[in-house]
């Protein structure tokens, strides 16, 4: 029984790096709408099967997100054919070049860029007290950063960012002397040295994450990652207030991480 949940549709489209599945989703799409165009179907005929065919491998997809991205890229894309369908094909591959630019190939392994939600962090200060230094690991284009700050201003806050294009304008919109933000991959810099590390990642990156943290961080040092947990590790704590996203909180190295929180997570009630 578990081989053949390893072996299906769901969990082999998992294995899959984001956005592959996406893109497979799409590819697959137009070329039942090229095949039926070929054969003469009808255009709405022709549109509902290369419809049918990119939903039922978006449907696989982990998250309801990623499930929507992967459906709509067809009718998208035909709707934006079809309202300038004068202009030559090379210009639509000229139209990707700003998005491997702002998310290049090498990290499609990580979250796409999803920013944090304005005091989507209220009420963490509860749990996790005064953070000398903290680090945003993939800070995109800073909101999460900003939402440190909103907190901690004192703080000596740090982002790292692959994406150059990110990692500049997150560093224009997050200017001050108190924050710093790099082009770096995430996973090869070290997180040593910081009180807290903030992630907003994916669910299939968290237990990559929780190992790194637990390797680097300091025993008193927290984890702390917005709206996914760690499969498999009890939370030291979780924000949770209605209609926002949990924030789940770790303490992943040393002593402390041994050390069972109650058996009732703690709620801390955000503003």
């Amino acid at each position: 029984m578990q081989a053949a949940s390893r072996s299906s549709p769901r969990a082999l489209w998992a294995r899959l790096r984001w956005p592959v599945p996406a893109v497979l989703a799409w590819a697959v799409a137009w070329s039942l709408w090229a095949l039926a165009n070929a054969v003469a179907l009808p255009g709405a005929a022709a549109f509902l099967l290369a419809l049918a065919g990119g939903s039922a491998l978006a449907w696989p997809c982990a998250t309801p997100w990623r499930r929507a991205l992967a459906a709509g890229g067809f009718p998208l894309s035909a709707w934006a054919l079809g309202a300038a369908a004068a202009m030559p094909a090379w210009v639509w591959l000229l139209l990707l070049l700003p998005v491997l630019a702002a998310y290049p190939i090498r990290a499609w392994r990580d979250a796409p860029y999803f920013p944090t939600p304005k005091r989507a962090l209220d009420g963490l200060e509860a749990v996790v007290g005064q953070p000398r230094r903290a680090l945003d690991a993939g800070c995109g284009l800073g909101h999460g950063l900003q939402a440190l700050r909103q907190l901690w201003p004192q703080a000596q806050l740090h982002g790292v960012e692959w994406s150059a294009p990110l990692s500049w304008a997150a560093a224009w919109r997050c200017r001050g002397a108190r924050v710093q933000i790099r082009r770096a991959d995430l996973w090869a810099t070290s997180w040593a040295g910081n009180d807290l590390v903030y992630v907003f990642q994916r669910p299939e990156s968290m237990t990559r994450v929780f190992d790194k943290a637990r390797r680097e961080l300091a025993p008193a040092a927290w984890l702390v990652s917005l709206e996914f947990p760690v499969p498999g590790q009890k939370p030291w704590a979780c924000v949770q207030v209605p209609g926002r996203r949990p924030v789940w909180i770790y303490r992943p190295a040393g002593t402390l991480a041994a050390t069972a929180p109650p058996d009732s997570i703690p709620v801390a009630a955000g503003r």
